[in-house]
């Protein structure tokens, strides 16, 4: 038998009615990627903040916001969000778009779950004439920024991310749609 990691990874967009499902996968990604590092008061001032059926079904139902299913044997195993929005001042001017949330279950990092996902951001991106695509990671996630780069997303900037009482500094990462590991250099 095939183990379910070697499989193909597919994607697909959430419905308003995919939910209740996303918001529970995206409450255990991101408490399984940071929350190690942040208190438990903090991380659960989060959670409750950022995620609940109708906060999500919320963002399902916005029309700036497009929300994308990995799938692996029958198996949600992340998700990714792209978002329209004005950008920080530091990437570069004319339409530009936002991967908000990159995630993969825990047990499927490092098996091109993340690589799948990216790739539906980047065509999503593409097809919407989008000329740039950027995003915030969390400075001290060395192991997203690696991955990041990898696809050729530059750092071009920070921002202040607040996890309950704790401000934090995401780098602002940016690339060029279109073409391979394209980068994007700072104004």
């Amino acid at each position: 038998m095939t183990p379910a990691a070697t499989l193909p990874v597919t994607t697909r967009r959430a419905l308003p009615d995919d939910a209740p499902l996303l918001a529970t996968l995206a409450a255990a990604t991101f408490r399984d990627t940071f929350g190690a590092d942040n208190t438990p008061q903090d991380m659960a001032h989060y959670l409750a903040a950022s995620f609940g059926d109708e906060i999500q079904r919320r963002e399902l139902l916005d029309a700036r916001v497009t929300t994308f299913f990995a799938e692996q044997a029958g198996e949600v195993v992340g998700y990714a969000t792209l978002r329209e929005g004005t950008a920080p001042s530091s990437v570069p001017a004319g339409g530009a778009i936002e991967i908000a949330r990159l995630y993969a279950v825990t047990t499927r990092i490092g098996s091109g779950v993340g690589a799948v996902l990216m790739r539906r951001c980047l065509d999503e991106a593409q097809s919407r004439a989008r000329s740039v695509v950027w995003l915030g990671v969390w400075e001290r996630n060395a192991r997203a920024i690696a991955f990041y780069q990898r696809w050729g997303f530059a750092d071009v900037g920070a921002t202040t991310f607040v996890l309950g009482d704790d401000r934090q500094t995401d780098r602002v990462m940016a690339r060029r749609v279109g073409g391979e590991a394209q980068e994007c250099a700072t104004r």
